[in-house]
């Protein structure tokens, strides 16, 4: 079981393979405060190299995903910050994004209520997502004067160039009911217990599936655009290598020729029972 550091703006539910992380900051909407993104980050990276933590569900409290930045916050410490604290900060925005987007494990997100800016940038990083049908969604920064900088890769990484740029020069706002046209949502469901459904079944199928596969899958996934295909035959192939050479890949394909579950599967099988 992965050792957790004491959090006052995440909950933090730690099941049998499972982390759910659920953003507990009711009074400014979970924004990503300093406090809020410190120790998301800090939760992240305590398990990123733990294979016995499956996956990961990230949700809201208080009927809301995540309001985006902490907007009172970035005024009241923008009147005194120079060019390079705001190149700082941003900075640190966009490495906690990328750690959502990177993690070797599967990464779901569960939103109701709304996700916006940064809550919406959030979502993009996710392998899964699941939303209610009236939860709400834009990417309201250049309405404020501002620009979604460090979600913008990940925007276009879920939705499309095009989908991207007319969502972030429009501030256009859209539900979750449109949310699985545009690509950003797998799953509409009607409330909360939808969402419980949907992650119940999402978290029987990662577990059926090796963790180190899932973590080198992911890799080879992310990498993909952005290799030549030269060396992405490389890059797959030791991906590749790596996982039939290994234990789990070993104890797979055994499984497989003997017709039974692999260990991977069958503990988690006791772990029901």
């Amino acid at each position: 079981m992965a050792e957790l550091a004491k959090t006052e703006k995440l909950l933090l539910e730690m099941d049998p393979g499972w982390l759910t992380i659920w953003l507990n900051s009711p009074e400014n909407r979970n924004a990503l405060s300093a406090q809020l993104s410190a120790e998301l980050r800090q939760t992240l990276e305590a398990v990123r190299d733990n294979r016995s933590v499956r996956g990961i569900t990230l949700r809201g409290k208080g009927g809301i995903f995540c309001a985006g930045g902490d907007l009172k916050s970035m005024h009241r410490d923008g009147k005194s910050a120079s060019h390079g604290d705001v190149v700082r900060f941003s900075r640190s925005g966009g490495e906690l994004f990328a750690l959502i987007n990177t993690m070797p494990q599967v990464v779901l997100v569960l939103v109701e209520g709304a996700a916006i800016a940064g809550g919406l940038g959030i979502t993009c990083c996710a392998d899964v997502v699941a939303v209610t049908g009236d939860s709400r969604f834009t990417l309201s920064e250049t309405t404020l004067g501002i620009a979604p900088a460090q979600i913008a890769p990940f925007v276009v990484q879920r939705l499309g160039l095009n989908s991207a740029r007319r969502l972030m020069l429009t501030g256009a706002r859209f539900t979750g009911a449109e949310a699985k046209e545009l690509g950003l949502a797998d799953y509409v469901v009607e409330d909360a217990a939808g969402l419980n459904a949907v992650e119940a079944e999402i978290r029987k199928s990662v577990m059926r599936c090796a963790p180190n596969a899932n973590a080198i899958s992911k890799d080879i996934v992310l990498h993909a655009p952005r290799l030549s295909d030269e060396e992405m035959l490389d890059f797959a192939a030791e991906g590749f290598a790596a996982c039939l050479l290994s234990d789990e890949g070993r104890e797979g394909i055994s499984s497989f020729i003997e017709k039974r579950k692999p260990a991977w599967a069958e503990e988690r099988d006791e772990e029901e029972n």
